[in-house]
């Protein structure tokens, strides 16, 4: 009995102890599970959320780019594409070839995913193909369920509706290489493009927009279920340029009569850029998704540089159009009036050197104004001889030579405007007299852009005062739109008119050098001035031979220029053209100048356009 008793005694104290260790356990596990449920809930939430929930970036719509009139320049269009994630799919080139099955995938397309999921991130979508039709849409959409990693997504494909007409001056959009990886998440998107030239390189952060967040809920296999929230994107702000884009294709389809030329034609009072043409170009539109190594080493292969914007950065002598800033440097220094005369016998003999006039019978007496409408040589020859180089490069400076003019295009060049101290420093000798004498006709180390030409007859007809020219018409552009306060520079109305005059008479006298191309309808007539831009010197045994420029292959023959403004009694408009190995400025250059300057006078791109699409 006493052992019975004993017996239950331990048998309570240990069920005791059992149940004080059970209700222990049950109040850690209670416990614990509050902790997780009520205090870390909100956090496990999220990472379970996580399983099911994919936070996808949304990419912006690129702002559009306009002419002066709201004419589309660049645009976006849909574009229909496959993506694959490769964390998704255990063998992504199994993936890709059965993703060939249903859609025309080549080889090459599969080799360039795979190497570029080496360089990204495993969870980053790679566009596979883009530009997909309906029915190709909806085979890849009918087939997701066994083709996991794989999605189709509607995106934008850059279009530019001029193309080759405005190629230089819009540029074109590429693929992000490494080097242009930043800080910015956009860039990490499949497929997402950036300005690669152009103004799409110029203001690309504004055009590019602002990301958005799209939160969707996928099922087991990572297949989309259903959207649950959305922040959109921003889109990229909306560039208007100063351009008329329809005398930017006249003045492309009237350089493509020649093998190589460029163009530019400016508001001589605002500043604004009407056209800016350069000829050969190439078809942007073909550079979206990666242009094909064929057509991109044909490119770059052809002598007529396609590639290159050569309004802004082809530099050129810029020949007889210079003695208009050597007449000016004489007039200021009083070395010259309208009155004095050179008389000029085809040479000029300086020291042992003996310089040529390009007519060998010479044109006899010659004031300012005759030296100009007949290009008379000898006439700039003594005037330099006076002058020295200093003060021509510290006129060629004042008009907008030898320095970058801070154009919008990045591609722009800065020419040459050579003085002593740029020879001391880049050849360690002193500069010599011919040397000025050969640099006061534009030959030489002289180098000008189109733009600087156009720049320089600007500044000369429009009363002196110091336009720059622009392209960007909204308030991206730092000069604004309306631009027409611009300092005046140091020169006399007097000096200006006395060299305006000549190049009336050069294309409206009876013994101006571009009369062939003057302008008969009433009230367009133009003025400017020729010039032809030394590329190989002729020697003596071929002067002897009866060898002329156009004899030789064409990348010898010399550059074809014309520089001019219109109309004649109140100056509006100024143009360059530069004919590459185009002989003689007359026979070349001035004919364009004399369609573009009768075009733009009918467009009257200044009248109106820019105040409607900003307003």
């Amino acid at each position: 009995m006493r052992g019975e008793q004993e017996q239950s005694k331990l048998f309570t104290r240990r069920a005791v102890i059992m149940g004080v260790m059970q209700t222990a356990v049950l109040g850690v596990l209670g416990g614990r599970l509050a902790w997780l449920q009520v205090v870390q809930g909100a956090k496990y939430k999220t990472l379970s959320d996580k399983n099911r929930i994919n936070m996808k970036m949304l990419a912006p719509s690129r702002g559009t780019i306009v002419d002066r009139y709201g004419v589309p320049l660049a645009v976006n269009n849909q574009n229909f594409r496959v993506l694959v994630v490769p964390e998704q799919v255990k063998d992504l080139k199994q993936a890709l070839l059965l993703l060939q099955k249903y859609i025309d995938i080549t080889d090459r397309d599969i080799e360039k995913v795979i190497k570029e999921s080496k360089r990204s991130s495993k969870f980053v979508p790679l566009e596979v193909k883009d530009e997909l039709t309906w029915d190709e849409v909806a085979k890849v959409e009918v087939n997701l369920p066994d083709l996991p990693g794989l999605s189709t997504d509607s995106g934008e494909r850059r279009t530019y509706p001029l193309a080759e007409a405005t190629a230089h001056v819009i540029g074109f959009v590429g693929a992000v290489n490494k080097a242009e990886i930043g800080e910015d998440p956009l860039l990490s998107l499949p497929g997402f493009k950036i300005g690669k030239t152009g103004i799409e390189k110029r203001y690309d952060d504004v055009l590019r927009g602002e990301k958005g967040t799209s939160q969707v809920e996928v099922n087991v296999v990572g297949r989309e279920v259903r959207q649950l929230d959305t922040s959109k994107s921003k889109p990229g702000r909306r560039v208007i340029l100063s351009l008329d884009g329809e005398l930017q294709r006249f003045a492309q389809n009237r350089l493509a009569a020649e093998r190589s030329a460029s163009a530019v034609v400016m508001d001589v009072h605002t500043g604004a850029v009407y056209a800016l043409a350069s000829y050969p170009s190439f078809d942007p539109n073909a550079f979206f998704s990666g242009i094909p190594f064929d057509i991109w080493e044909e490119l770059n292969t052809d002598p007529a540089h396609p590639m290159i914007n050569k309004a802004i950065a082809g530099q050129y002598p810029p020949a007889s159009t210079f003695k208009m800033v050597v007449a000016l440097a004489g007039l200021r220094a009083g070395l010259i009036t309208p009155g004095r005369t050179t008389y000029c016998n085809g040479k000029y003999k300086y020291g042992n050197g003996l310089f040529h006039c390009w007519r060998p019978s010479g044109h006899g007496a010659v004031n300012v104004e005759k030296s100009l409408a007949v290009s008379c040589d000898v006439f700039y020859y003594q005037l330099a001889t006076e002058l020295g180089i200093e003060r021509i490069a510290e006129e060629a400076r004042l008009f907008g030579m030898g320095e970058a003019l801070g154009f919008e295009l990045n591609e722009e060049r800065p020419g040459l405007m050579p003085d002593k101290k740029w020879k001391l420093g880049r050849t360690g000798k002193n500069w010599q007299p011919g040397e000025t004498i050969i640099s006061s006709i534009g030959q030489g180390s002289v180098l000008a852009t189109p733009l600087q030409l156009a720049v320089m007859v600007a500044r000369m007809v429009n009363g002196g005062y110091a336009v720059k020219p622009w392209m960007t018409a909204d308030d991206l552009a730092p000069n604004a739109a309306f631009k027409k306060e611009w300092p005046k520079m140091d020169v006399t109305e007097e000096h200006l008119n006395i060299v305006k005059k000549g190049m009336v008479r050069v294309v409206n006298g009876s013994d101006g050098t571009a009369r062939g191309s003057q302008i008969k309808e009433e009230g367009f007539a133009f003025g400017g001035k020729t010039g032809t831009g030394q590329v190989q010197r002729i020697t003596m045994a071929q002067r002897r031979a009866g060898v002329k420029n156009e004899d030789l292959s064409w990348q010898q023959r010399h550059h074809a220029l014309f520089v001019g403004f219109a109309p004649v009694e109140a100056p509006r408009y100024a143009v360059s053209v530069v004919v590459e190995h185009g002989v003689g400025g007359s026979k070349a250059a001035a004919p364009i100048a004399s369609d573009l300057l009768l075009e733009v006078q009918r467009r009257k791109p200044e009248s109106s356009g820019v105040t409607e699409v900003m307003a």
